[in-house]
């Protein structure tokens, strides 16, 4: 296992992409969606439309929700969306791994393991904690113990007071605390039988290390 700049990573892509003759248009907010014989008309936020021959619907967290805006495709197709927060705490001053530590994984995540970030920072998490809202992104202070049981099952030299909070995210779950984890739902027209939409439900995390096979299926996808 290893770690990567991500933020490097999507620049080195965008350029790519920008060489290849597309366009990156941030800020552009998507209402609504019809899908017709000729093309997919996206109705944006501030009264543009556009006609596109291909869309990929790859809006992590709201893309269960933007899918129900899509005119012409079956709601049968779009999944229910479920938000697993997951806590990371930080570790003060100089670690003393030089590898990601990884314990057994947890049913709806990979459990409490360590990451060394490229400064040399060490971090903890994620936890798994089920939430109704996405913008719950505050780490609370009722964690950290559950972090150092968790933690000092590998690390008993974990001393008290080594943990502070640090950030928090959400995974973009298409399966609740009670259903078997499910795997990404990559989804083309042989499957919703619109022309040209693939809609990308449950990329987690291992989505960004899985980022280049994933644009190879969605490509099939669509072939």
């Amino acid at each position: 296992t290893g770690i990567i700049d991500s933020h490097g990573l999507m620049l080195s892509l965008q350029g790519d992409f920008e060489n290849a003759g597309g366009i990156v248009a941030l800020n552009s907010a998507v209402d609504r969606a019809v899908c017709r014989d000729q093309g997919i008309v996206l109705h944006m936020v501030d009264g543009s439309e556009l006609l596109a021959k291909t869309v990929v619907n790859a809006a992590g967290l709201t893309a269960p929700w933007l899918a129900k805006k899509f005119e012409g495709l079956s709601a049968a197709h779009v999944p229910n969306a479920y938000f697993a927060k997951g806590n990371y705490f930080t570790l003060s001053g100089k670690s003393p791994f030089s590898r990601l530590i990884y314990p057994v994984p947890e049913a709806a995540g990979l459990g409490v393991h360590l990451t060394l970030d490229l400064g040399g920072q060490a971090k903890f998490g994620p936890d798994v904690q089920w939430v109704d809202d996405p913008e719950d992104l505050v780490v609370s202070a009722e964690h950290e113990q559950a972090f150092y049981d968790e933690v000092r099952k590998y690390w008993p030299g974990l001393t008290e007071g080594a943990l502070q909070a640090g950030y928090a995210g959400i995974r973009p779950k298409i399966s609740g605390p009670q259903d078997v984890a499910a795997d990404f739902c990559i989804q083309g027209p042989s499957v919703h039988g619109v022309r040209g939409l693939v809609n990308l439900f449950g990329i987690e995390s291992p989505g960004l290390t899985t980022s280049l096979a994933i644009g190879g299926a969605v490509v099939r996808a669509l072939e």
